[in-house]
């Protein structure tokens, strides 16, 4: 499988890769994404995931994940992309992020899930989300599943 890269590289900083996991969840026509706040007022918007736990697959952390960030249980359809993106944190930390990303189907909102108090969900159409999403990787896999009919029987 051809993974694609993104993301740039600063000279001198190493990118260690950090397996991870994101979640495209539709509902009634929108997709959800976390808007990510930082500390300094900055924010960026994501698709909800995150990085993979060590005994985790990458179906679990994508669940967690999407319950931890945005308040969701989902129940995963399949496997939609996998993208590899170098990427910078807001601690000035470096990764790189090898993705796999699923389609979900949403079961209930879970506020009891929510862990992480600088994320929170927004609805989007799929097509704001290709225009305003932050991560390369991230639009890169939206439009994936949009080409794809958000039908995972088809070949991708």
């Amino acid at each position: 499988m051809n993974v694609p890269q993104f993301g740039q590289t600063e000279p001198g900083r190493a990118y260690p890769d950090r397996p991870a996991a994101f979640v495209i969840v539709e509902h009634e026509g929108r997709i959800a994404v976390a808007r990510v706040t930082f500390a300094d007022g900055g924010g960026r918007l994501d698709l909800p995931g995150g990085g993979i736990d060590p005994g985790e697959t990458a179906e679990q952390a994508a669940m967690r994940e999407c319950g931890e960030e945005v308040g969701l249980r989902v129940v995963l359809e399949g496997e939609v992309a996998r993208a590899d993106h170098y990427f910078t944190n807001e601690d000035d930390s470096r990764v790189n992020t090898r993705g796999t990303f699923f389609a979900a189907r949403l079961v209930a909102v879970a506020p009891e899930l929510k862990i992480e108090d600088d994320h929170a969900l927004e609805w989007m159409t799929p097509q704001d989300a290709l225009l305003r999403l932050d991560r390369e990787s991230h639009v890169w896999a939206v439009a994936a599943w949009l080409r794809r009919g958000r039908d995972l029987r088809a070949p991708a």
